[in-house]
């Protein structure tokens, strides 16, 4: 009934699209498995993009030649670059998504996609031979096989809903939870835990009244993920609004808190750090007496809303009676009360760089079953899961992505080296290299490497060198041209800008913190002429380039000391126990991750630098 797969996806949220198209572009056979095939790329929790930190993933995954850039662009409905009042390192694009939309180019764009088979049944477990995966079981019997499978089960393994004191198995609100698959792989020897996140409720927007909360308009000039030519920005947009909660609020959900299963000890598993339940914003932060609620629309034509900042498990009657004493929600009516899902995950420790599994050969682990969270996470640990699946099983070196080279890489070289106790969000802040790693450059820094794999195309490399080239040309000349007073002191009075003395490089003027390009056009006819023939993004990208070239120039030195150590191998089969100066928890964790660098070896949690020394100076010998 079937063939032999190349690579088997089992789950079609975020990160098993990216890793299905991923595999199937660069020539894999790949099979698709998901429980239901019209929940393919669900948005199971806000209908948005994109953010601070995670913009740049969604950026960086286009760059590579992945889909979530281009399907956001798709299905967007507002734009906004978030910190634009900040330097550049902290410019984060996020689009609002029409959630209906965006599934829907998700399974038109892998339907369109040759090598993809598609199959709708429950996967129960995984096929092994000797240390080798060998395909999947399921539900029916079927047993499929493959030479390699990536598992992205997101919140569905035995995945547990709770509503006040209500519980009940589900993977999503209306779906059943996927079973067997921990039993299985716990039996193999992997180590699992639990973790929960949470929803809010969803309201009907005609029952709101807009004119009590502030309006949240998308940007004036809205831009876009995709580097691509398939997608062009916004005409319209539609806007978001805010309101806030209040005492009377907190009061009435504070009534519920004897049922609610985070506080009656229901809950086991440990939730998101920096997106906390509303009951848990209000017990932690009990001085406060209001709290920011984004009301954000599900989508052009829908009247459904998601408020976000009000996810909570409380029951359904406590929410919705603390909703409506929300300004602007007085008479809202719910479709549906917001709930918490526990579900299993593995501690991400056990895997390779590279995403697959130390214990099983061939077998890749991405998005949440690896404790992230958020679909942006989720979908760059498919991309690469997917490339190195891929790879593996056609015998090409593997893909790994440094922490100097993307945010990609920090985030699952600090899953790898770290591990998570909790549901792990990606920050800027997390970033050393965060000058390095902007938005608006990871076409510069990745494009080439994706399609020297098989995965960018042609089009996206040759409109990234033509980038390149239009930028080295603009920071060059802008070097050789000079500027006279009598023509740029009038403007630069305007601008709030010292006066010239002399005749300058227009480069000079650039580096003042106070003018940007745009306004250096009006100081000049000559120079507005040059510079009109660019567009705005590669204006852009050259200011950013000039303003900040020390900073950039000292980070890059920076990355290039970091990358000695990474360049000092460690065999696999070493033996830490040699080490007698070795602290005892640095033994215990190096034996357990079993890095292959000595910069791997730096970044693992308990390790420290007296032993990092120690351990260079016996590798030395």
């Amino acid at each position: 009934m079937f063939p032999e797969y190349d690579v088997i996806v089992v789950g079609a949220g975020h990160a098993g699209c990216e890793a299905a198209h991923a595999a199937a572009k660069m020539g894999s056979r790949v099979l698709l498995a998901t429980m239901n095939m019209n929940t393919i790329a669900q948005m199971s929790c806000n209908p948005a993009m994109g953010g601070v930190a995670k913009g740049q993933i969604v950026r960086e995954i286009d760059a590579l030649g992945g889909m979530s850039g281009i399907i956001s662009d798709k299905s967007m409905i507002q734009f906004r670059m978030l910190n634009k009042s900040k330097g550049p390192a902290m410019w984060s694009p996020r689009t609002q998504n029409d959630r209906m939309r965006f599934a829907e180019e998700w399974r038109l764009a892998l339907e369109a996609t040759p090598n993809i088979d598609f199959w709708q049944e429950m996967i129960t477990g995984v096929m092994v031979k000797g240390n080798k995966i060998t395909g999947v079981t399921t539900s029916l019997g079927l047993e499929i096989k493959a030479k390699a499978v990536v598992l992205t089960n997101g919140t569905f393994l035995n995945g547990l809903i709770h509503i006040g004191e209500k519980q009940f198995g589900g993977g999503r609100t209306g779906e059943r939870a996927a079973k067997g698959i921990t039993e299985q792989l716990v039996n193999l020897g992997f180590e699992a835990g639990r973790m929960k996140t949470g929803t809010p409720p969803r309201i009907d927007g005609r029952s709101l009244d807009y004119t009590k909360m502030e309006e949240q308009k998308g940007d004036e000039l809205p831009e876009k993920f995709s580097y691509s030519s398939h997608t062009s920005p916004l005409q319209n947009q539609r806007s978001c609004f805010i309101t806030y909660t209040n005492n009377n609020v907190h009061e009435e959900l504070q009534s519920g808190f004897d049922k609610s299963p985070m506080f009656n000890g229901r809950i086991q598993g440990v939730g998101p750090r920096y997106c906390p339940s509303i009951e848990d914003k209000i017990n932690r932060f009990a001085e406060r007496e209001r709290h920011q609620i984004f009301v954000e629309p599900e989508g052009w034509d829908t009247v459904e809303i998601y408020v976000n900042g009000f996810s909570t498990s409380l029951p359904e009657d406590v929410q919705y009676k603390a909703l409506r004493l929300i300004p602007g929600f007085e008479n809202a009516k719910m479709f549906r009360p917001g709930y918490a899902i526990e579900y299993d995950f593995f501690p991400p420790t056990q895997l390779q760089l590279t995403l697959e599994t130390k214990l099983i050969e061939n077998l890749y682990f991405a998005g949440q079953i690896n404790g992230t969270t958020g679909y942006e996470e989720a979908a760059c640990q498919g991309l690469i899961a997917g490339i190195n699946a891929h790879n593996k099983i056609h015998e090409k070196d593997s893909f790994i992505l440094k922490r100097s080279e993307a945010y990609i890489g920090v985030l699952i070289d600090d899953l790898i080296n770290k591990g998570t106790k909790e549901p792990y969000r990606m920050f800027t802040s997390r970033a050393e290299f965060r000058i390095l790693l902007r938005q608006d450059n990871a076409d510069l820094r990745l494009t080439e490497k994706g399609h020297s794999i098989g995965l960018a195309d042609n089009e996206r490399l040759e409109s990234m060198l033509d980038k390149k080239n239009d930028v080295s040309r603009i920071i060059n000349d802008l070097q050789q041209k000079r500027i006279e007073p009598e023509y740029a002191n009038e403007g630069l009075t305007q601008f709030n800008s010292a006066a010239l003395k002399q005749r300058v490089p227009v480069i000079g003027l650039l580096k003042r913190p106070e003018l940007n390009i745009f306004q250096l056009q009006e100081l000049d006819a000559d120079l507005k002429e040059y510079l009109s023939k660019y567009d705005k993004n590669i204006l852009e990208q050259a200011e950013i380039q000039i303003k900040y070239d020390s900073y950039i120039d000292k980070e890059r030195q920076l990355a290039e000391k970091m990358e000695q150590l990474e360049n000092k191998k460690i065999r696999s089969n070493f033996d830490y126990d040699e080490v007698k100066a070795l602290s005892s928890e640095a033994r215990e964790k190096l034996k357990q991750i079993q890095p292959s660098t000595i910069g791997q070896a730096s970044r693992i949690s308990g390790v420290s630098p007296a032993d990092i020394s120690i351990l260079m100076v016996y590798l030395s010998k």
